[in-house]
């Protein structure tokens, strides 16, 4: 074989490998909070703040993958599940599980104020509300926005999962900007084109 036509082959072969670059979750625009969320937040105001000198995202280590998993864990095996409408006689009510009984909400606000007093930045620890895709009901996790995967935290699951993995559609977060939310969407995904040498 002639040695134009084989490096046409070889190159032809070659020209194109594609990988997937694993899209992130974008916030849109402001979304409205939950009437629950609001009445937390006056009750709780430091829990809601948020502070612009502090990093948007945790830098993911081993060790810092470590705590976020061992506070999942942790809280979901010491609070106990309890509808609002069982424990406060309300439909929907936000609160730190201070009696050992809660829902998804309630959850997930303790691991937050968990992972912000070991040290990891409030900001990058966001309240967040989904629709389970098995049931269709609405749910609450957290996200913990890092250098790499938007990770999520989950009563349903002692696992920490990447947000596509979550079987969850992401309605929307708490921003991080300001005190308030906004609408999520995931952001497109990108081919990387490697070319042949």
């Amino acid at each position: 074989m002639p040695t134009r036509l084989r490096t046409t082959l070889i190159a032809f072969v070659c020209l194109v490998s594609t990988a997937q670059a694993a899209p992130r979750l974008l916030s849109t625009e402001q979304a409205p909070p939950l009437p629950a969320w609001v009445t937390f937040c006056e009750q709780n105001a430091n829990e809601c703040a948020v502070d612009t000198n502090e990093p948007k995202k945790v830098s993911l280590s081993a060790a810092t993958l470590e705590l976020i998993e061992a506070v999942n864990r942790y809280v979901n095996h010491t609070i106990r599940p309890m509808t609002d409408r069982d424990h406060w006689g309300v439909e929907d009510r936000w609160d730190l599980p201070t009696d050992g009984y809660g829902d998804c909400e309630d959850y997930q606000l303790l691991k937050r104020k968990l992972l912000a007093e070991a040290g990891l930045p409030r900001r990058a620890l966001r309240m967040t509300v989904v629709v389970d895709d098995a049931t269709g009901q609405g749910h609450a996790v957290l996200t913990v926005r890092t250098s790499g995967d938007d990770l999520i935290l989950d009563n349903q699951t002692d696992e920490v999962l990447n947000w596509q993995e979550s079987g969850y559609t992401f309605v929307k977060r708490e921003s991080s900007q300001s005190v308030g939310w906004v609408f999520l969407e995931a952001e497109a995904s990108t081919a990387v084109v490697a070319m042949a040498q």
